[in-house]
Order: C-alpha cells, then structure tokens, then sequence
C-alpha cells in the first residue's frame, strides 16, 4: 500500500459507559459493528471529512512545509457511543492486556461532551494541516456514529503509514485539577521503533500548548505536562511516532470555560499544526 492509497486511544474518560469492566485473558480483535464509523482519508482541497476507505492523493505543491507528509488524527471517543454500550464494552487486545472497545468519554458539568470537543479540535486541525499540504487521515468521519475500537483506530492510522499522528482527548480528572497532559508511550514491541520519535514529538507538543494556548500543564496528573503510558492500545499498537494529548480537564471549571470555546479549540488546533510540523522539519 503506498501513501497515495490509503484507508481512511482511548483517554482516561471519567464518565465511563455503563457496564465498562476489565478481564484477565486475552481476546481476539473486535469486529467491524455494521456501521461501525470506519476512518477516512482527507486531502488537500477536500470539503469535509471523507466517507470511510476514501482515497487520498499527494499535496501537489512541494513550496508547502508539510507536502509529501501523511498525518493521522485520532479524534477520542464518538458522539453515538452512549447509544451502544454492548458494542464498545467488548473487550479488546491493546498489545499488553484486554480494555474494552471504547468508553463514551467524559463531560463538563454543563454537559458539553468529550467526544464532540475531540471532533471539533479534529477538524480544525485537519483544516489547518491541510493548509500547510498535508494528506490528513482522521479515524472517523463524524460525532454521530459508534466506534471504532481503540485497537481498530491504530490500524487505520498505521495502514496509512502516517508520518506522524496525535490522538486528541480532554480529561474526566479531579474538580480541582487544571491542565493539560501529553501522554507518551512505553515499549512493548510493536511500538518499538517509534518511542524516541514519539517522545520528540512530545516535547514538540508540550512546547506548542505553553506558547499558543492559555492552557497551563496538568497539576494533577504527570510530570511538567507529561506521563508516560502502557495501557492504551492507540499507543501501544502505534507503528508511527505518535501521542495522546489529553487537552484539559473538563470537570473544572476554569478549564471546561477554555475547552467549550470554538476560539480556543482553534487555538489548540494552530498549537498541535505547530508541532507536528516542527516535528517533521526535524526529521
């Protein structure tokens, strides 16, 4: 498969669907729910997030800083996984242990839920990406299906042979607790190769939040805005130099007042094209 054709994790979700539980063997990969949202490619000139199995061709201009370069965005959660407990509560491989499909993310007090921010920020960061010549490749179309799984989520972005890809969450963490956190993966075999390139890109990530967000780093979870994780599949079966970012902690106020902000979700979209695109000048 070449990167001309491609087909189109979970977060630390507070508000887990009912049923969310854990098991103690191994199980084979979930399978494709009809009408599971499937992935997409998006290209430069594309007008919307594209079907599933959408083609994608090259940015035509090699003056653009990111022509050539495939992304992957990972938009956590999805708007219709309330709607479908029994499916995302199967159990899946992440590549260390079993964790379900998915969960439905979690919430401000308001109500305003992760998994429509997650969308929002996608989209403005495909858009923004898309400006600088990159072919984009988001694992689904929309904030109204179920799905996919964690696991399947990794396999789109890896079959895209993404040059890079960041998974895009906010926090269900503590009332009191502010800030942002990039998560990093661990080695555990398949993700071998990309962990020195994914901590870079941290760092790259880290940079961009302090200086083009109001966004402070996490005081309540990691280390100066960074932890390291084991136990995510869309870490641990990532073939491409890639992070979770978990972009605020909606149940406290002062951050959910930033995160349900369209301006500010533009803002985190401009800091994350930032990085990547620093990140790929690098490489």
């Amino acid at each position: 498969m070449t990167r001309r054709q491609l087909v189109a994790t979970v977060a630390l979700a507070a508000l887990p669907c009912a049923g969310c539980g854990a098991a103690s063997k191994p199980s084979p990969s979930a399978p494709a729910r009809p009408g599971e949202e499937g992935g997409a490619a998006v290209t430069p000139g594309g007008s919307a997030i594209a079907t599933p199995a959408a083609s994608a061709v090259a940015a035509p201009s090699s003056a653009l800083p990111l022509a050539g370069k495939v992304v992957g965005i990972d938009p956590g959660h999805n708007g219709g996984n309330f709607g479908d407990p029994g499916y995302i509560n199967q159990l899946i491989w992440n590549g260390r242990e079993q964790e379900t499909c998915d969960t439905c993310g979690t919430q401000t007090a308001a109500g305003y839920t992760e998994a429509q921010f997650n969308f929002n920020v996608a989209r403005h960061l495909r858009a923004n990406l898309m400006s600088r010549g990159a072919t984009v490749v988001v694992t689904r179309p929309s904030n109204d299906g179920v799905g996919p799984c964690v696991n399947r989520r990794a396999q789109i972005i890896n079959a895209a042979h993404a040059d890079v890809a960041i998974d895009i969450h906010a926090d269900g963490g503590p009332t009191w607790g502010r800030g942002f956190t990039v998560l990093e993966p661990v080695a555990d075999g398949p993700n071998d190769a990309v962990i020195s390139a994914s901590v870079r890109f941290g760092a790259a990530v880290r940079a961009a939040l302090l200086e083009y967000t109001a966004m402070p780093e996490s005081d309540y979870y990691g280390h100066d805005g960074v932890i390291f994780r084991n136990d995510l599949a869309g870490l641990n079966l990532t073939r491409v130099p890639k992070v979770l970012i978990e972009c605020g902690n909606m149940p406290n106020s002062t951050d959910a007042a930033l995160l349900v902000r369209p301006s500010f979700q533009r803002e985190l979209a401009h800091a994350f094209g930032e990085a990547i695109t620093k990140f790929l000048a690098s490489q």
